[in-house]
């Protein structure tokens, strides 16, 4: 079993599709972002971004709730 746990911000506001038929689809983006500290006591930070797509009902959900700046839990 492949799991994949993504927890931080919404990168880009949700954009609704429809499809031809009729099935919704959603897209947004979400960053992740790590810090650390090095053996010579710098700071590091580092951002991945994910691209996120939710269908159906979930799809509107995620289009409703969500706002760029917004924290996220994705499993």
């Amino acid at each position: 079993m492949n799991k994949v746990i993504i927890v931080g911000n919404v990168s880009r506001d949700p954009v609704k599709k429809t499809l031809e038929n009729g099935q919704t689809i959603v897209t947004f983006g979400v960053a992740t972002n790590r810090e650390w500290i090095t053996s010579d006591n710098r700071k590091m930070t580092s951002s991945e971004y994910h691209d996120v797509v939710a269908w159906a009902k979930l799809g509107d959900i995620c289009a409703q709730y969500l706002r760029k700046g917004k924290l996220v839990y994705i499993e």
